[in-house]
This record gives C-alpha cells, structure tokens and sequence, in this order.
C-alpha cells in the first residue's frame, strides 16, 4: 500500500477516542461468524505477543500498561472496562504494536458490539498488516481483522467502507486458495456502487501495481469527477500518467498532489 493509503486508514484511528457507541444487537448471522472464526487455529496468540512485547519495552512504557492493566482488573462494569481497554489499545498502538492495539479493540467491540467498534477493530489489525510482521503475526492480525469486518458488515451492512476495507485486507494477505478474492469483491464492490471513491481509488492502485495504467487512469479520473479534491487520486494519476510516459500530466498531477490542503 502506498503511503497515502496507509494515511487514509490512519484516519479511522483517531475515532478511537469518539465512534465508540453501545449496540445490544447480536443477530443470528454474526454469531455464525464468530462461531466459524473462534475454530480458526492461530499461528500465535495474545499472552505470546504481549510477553514479546513487554520483553523490549523501556522502564516508562512498562509503567503505563501495568497502571493500565491494574486498572482494568479493578474495573466494576462493562462501561469501565471499555474504556480502560480503549486507552490500552491506543497505548499499545502508540508503542508501536498494532497487533496488539488490535487485539483490545476487538476487546472493546465484544462489549460494545457496535458496527462502528468492530470497523475500528478490524482496522486497527489492518494497520498492523502494513507493518509488514513475521508470518505468525500477519496471520494473527488478517484473521481478525477478518472477523472484526465480517462483524461490523453484519451489524451495519449500509456502511460500504467496512466491505471496501474486508477487500483490502484479503488483497493484503489473500487466501492460499482464493489469491485473487480481494480484487474480485472489490469489482463486485464497484458494480454495486460505481460512484463510490474509495472503490475506484483501490482499484486503481491495485491497477498501478500491475502495470494497467491505462485502466488506472480511467477510474481515476473517475474518482476525480466524483471528488475533485480527493489528493490520493490525485497523488495515483500522477503515477499513472508517469507509467505511460506521459510526462507534463504526469507533473501536473504531482504538482496537484504535493500541493497544500
């Protein structure tokens, strides 16, 4: 993922301190999913992470997660203990360990069980994807991510955002069996909502990662019409018209793309 992708998940992590809100709904087709995701054997799991972690961490950061977790073994009610694993998922993701940010914020999203917490979830873990981890923990992070998407779909299927970012991740660690599902659902994704930016804008990456600059530039100026200020397809048409030696658009799209906002 480019750079700019990757700043445009970052976004979704600033909701971790507001987009957090109750739901009491649990219907029949996410249980199903939780039920299917919970035989999922992992290659590692949370208390190996944190021992890892916790093994490299400064006297400080030690402090501040053991302040935290005591805090949270004294926690009364489910409203305490959210809000005590909210600020250790941001803490953890401060000390550079979005696994297991990840891991609190699927925490938070059991308890909350609202589409908004399982999306933050489910992105936390994507972040944690970017990172490029060792095999065992990329596992770990696409997984749940998988099933925190699944959730947030299940609980808030209008939101088209939690199936865009579903497709990512499987275009970021696709199935041994299935490499090409990510694209695909995100295809699918554009035939249902063929003026949906964040579709066009992925699909164009993906095309740029292959050499199809012709068909990049064509959803990409797309995504323009749609959203003319929308800098990452602009950063993107830039690249593409470079790819096809068209060097004068290929400039003045960066031009457009390192330009203030």
């Amino acid at each position: 993922m480019t750079k700019l992708q990757i700043g445009t998940i970052l976004m979704a992590i600033a909701l971790f301190l507001g987009l957090y809100f109750g739901c009491d709904t649990n219907p029949p087709e996410q249980a199903a999913i939780e039920k299917s995701r919970a035989l999922t054997v992992e290659s590692t799991d949370i208390n190996a992470l944190l021992l890892e972690a916790k093994s490299g961490m400064g006297p400080q950061e030690e402090s501040e997660i053991l302040a935290l977790e005591t805090e949270m073994e004294a926690a009364a009610d489910d409203s305490s203990s959210a809000r005590v694993l909210k600020e250790l998922s941001g803490k953890w993701y401060e000390f550079g360990q979005p696994a297991i940010a990840g891991f609190y914020a699927e925490e938070v999203a059991g308890l909350e069980n609202s589409g908004a917490a399982w999306s933050i979830a489910g992105t936390t873990y994507a972040l944690c994807l970017q990172t490029k981890p060792p095999d065992k923990i990329r596992d770990f992070c696409s997984s749940r991510a998988v099933k925190a998407f699944e959730n947030a779909i299940s609980l808030d299927p209008e939101e088209v955002s939690n199936r865009v970012n579903l497709a990512l991740v499987y275009t970021e660690a696709p199935p041994p069996d299935n490499p090409m599902k990510g694209i695909l659902m995100l295809r699918d994704l554009n035939e249902q909502y063929p003026e949906n930016v964040s579709v066009l804008v992925n699909l164009s990456r993906l095309a740029l990662q292959t050499g199809q600059y012709d068909r990049a530039v064509e959803r990409l100026q797309q995504a323009l019409e749609l959203d003319a200020g929308n800098r990452q397809a602009a950063c993107l048409l830039a690249q593409a018209y470079q790819g096809l030696g068209r060097q004068s658009e290929a400039e003045e799209w960066a031009s457009r793309c390192n330009s203030p906002e």
